[in-house]
């Protein structure tokens, strides 16, 4: 995992927002200095309001970064992320990023990333795919939801999906989904798996990987304040190597982690 050493708070302009569900928008903004510093796996804290309602900004995973602008995945779920939906094209709004750390660089003796998420836990693999292509990489994305109309897929490719409730895809868990995959992907060469999404889900994908003593990066999703360390709002236990847990603050030390780190 890398950590970023470039910060900005820009001012963003809206350049595009369209819906990819019903309640899914991907939002375009205009923000060059964060965009030429984002790496996959780092996020964004957005000032959603010029108002003092909601106070908090709230944190994004980049979904794509390119021609000086950046993509977010934005899911209504409250009264921020329902107004962020509604901002009209031509909105400038107040942007803290790139924060975080991102996913490790796609070297490495890997010849296939099989990009694990959940819900909303696609945001960032769209970008992640994207390195991953540039580097010779194959990548699958393995692409989980309670039900069909549940499944974000916006922009990736190689896609197989898993419901709760078998309306797409095998029947079960994207865990389950995995299992029933990695053997025939594993026979195509060596593998890392790259997964995003509820942490239920990620602390299964996890457990499954030290199992089958396979490489395994996470990226975690908390409520966040500040996006940079100063309100601990964000704080989570991880395993210690030297044994125990040990507290991060996710904002600073991740969102993305170790698989072999969740407890």
């Amino acid at each position: 995992m890398h950590e970023t050493s470039t910060i900005a708070d820009s001012r963003a302009t809206i350049t595009a927002s369209r819906r990819i569900s019903p309640d899914t928008s991907v939002i375009t903004l205009a923000c060059p200095e964060i965009a030429g510093a984002a790496r996959p796996g780092n996020f964004v804290n957005v000032r959603v309001s010029s108002s003092t309602q909601p106070l908090l900004r709230r944190p994004f995973s980049i979904h794509n970064a390119e021609n000086g602008q950046i993509e977010l995945m934005v899911k209504e779920i409250g009264c921020g992320t329902e107004l962020f939906c509604r901002t009209e094209p031509g909105t400038e709004l107040m942007v803290l990023g790139p924060l975080g750390n991102s996913f490790s660089e796609p070297s490495g003796t890997f010849s296939t990333a099989v990009l694990v998420s959940g819900g909303i836990g696609t945001a960032p693999m769209r970008f992640l795919e994207k390195a991953m292509t540039a580097a010779g990489k194959k990548s699958i994305n393995l692409i989980g939801g309670r039900s069909q109309k549940e499944l974000l897929s916006d922009n990736l490719s190689n896609c197989r999906f898993s419901t709760d409730d078998g309306s797409c895809g095998v029947k079960g868990t994207v865990v389950d989904l995995l299992d029933a995959e990695i053997s025939a992907i594993a026979a195509e060469g060596r593998v890392k798996i790259f997964g995003c999404g509820p942490t239920p889900m990620l602390k299964a994908l996890a457990s499954y990987c030290r199992q089958h003593s396979l490489a395994c990066e996470v990226s975690l999703e908390s409520v966040m304040g500040c996006g940079f360390g100063i309100c601990y709002g964000c704080s989570v236990e991880i395993a210690n190597p030297e044994g125990g847990t040990r507290t991060i603050l996710l904002c600073r030390e991740g969102p993305v982690i170790d698989g072999a780190l969740m407890v």
